[in-house]
């Protein structure tokens, strides 16, 4: 296997992880009750994720311009991405409970020192690191059990898993769809996954984390029961999972629909 591929592989599941880990930020604002400081140190995690992201256009359109040379076709290059998605997804799910643990403790010590970076240097100190790995929290059965599932607008379930298999093909297809087209409207092709993946976020801003954020208010208010917030999490991370599954199958169609069109 390619080095670039390889690379290109940790790359999407550190950020499909990072992505699944958000999810569970909010079961640690409404349990603390300290919703802001909780936000502040996520986006630590959230830079990380954003970093990683920027190396991933590169190394795709590496990997695709030498398919190309070579004439190859690079899609199962592309399908192993994806599942690297689906990968880092269930990887986020199986730390969830040891991540809410460090977590909480981390944000505890924000209320105290008021500092991210002196957070960041003490938690990279060895004896901290193994405190971290001892930690270590396997998921439980009861974690899912008794929860008010039908509280949760199914709505908001299907919207995430689609906006989530539109974001995790988004520059994977565009890329894809550049092999698909005349040498001359490559560029503007695997240009165009900006404005897909653009366009994923603006819908997810608009449709989809308003009303979590609404059912994670609610019980931070009292006005709903923590089990709601709970459910909400496990849910949209289960969207969130079967979208990069549907994306394996949506991998070609999208492709050839932007190719199409440029």
């Amino acid at each position: 296997m390619d080095l670039r591929l390889i690379e290109l592989i940790g790359l999407t599941i550190i950020i499909h992880l990072i992505d699944t880990l958000a999810y569970s930020v909010r079961l640690n604002s409404v349990k603390s009750g300290k919703y802001a400081l909780s936000l502040s140190l996520f986006n630590i995690f959230v830079l990380i994720s954003r970093t990683a992201n920027m190396f991933q256009a590169p190394l795709l359109g590496l990997i695709v311009g030498l398919s190309i040379e070579k004439g190859i076709n690079p899609k199962w290059d592309l399908h192993l991405v994806i599942f690297a998605a689906t990968t880092g997804t269930i990887l986020g799910i199986v730390l969830i409970p040891t991540f809410l643990k460090i977590f909480s403790k981390a944000v505890d010590k924000l209320d105290i020192k008021g500092s991210v970076p002196s957070i960041v240097v003490e938690a990279l100190h060895i004896n901290n690191i193994k405190r971290m790995v001892k930690s270590t929290t396997k998921p439980r059965k009861s974690m899912w059990a008794k929860l008010r599932y039908k509280e949760i607008p199914k709505r908001l379930l299907i919207l995430n898993t689609i906006i989530t298999a539109v974001y995790t093909i988004g520059v994977l297809s565009a890329f894809y769809a550049s092999t698909l087209v005349d040498e001359k409207y490559r560029l503007a092709t695997s240009a165009s996954s900006g404005m897909i993946n653009g366009v994923a976020s603006i819908l997810l801003t608009l449709l989809v984390d308003p009303k979590s954020a609404i059912i994670t208010d609610q019980a931070l208010r009292g006005k709903r029961p923590y089990g709601d917030v709970k459910a909400l999490v496990i849910l949209l991370i289960g969207s969130k999972l079967l979208g990069t599954l549907i994306g394996q199958v949506l991998l070609e169609p999208a492709a050839r629909i932007i190719a199409f069109f440029n």
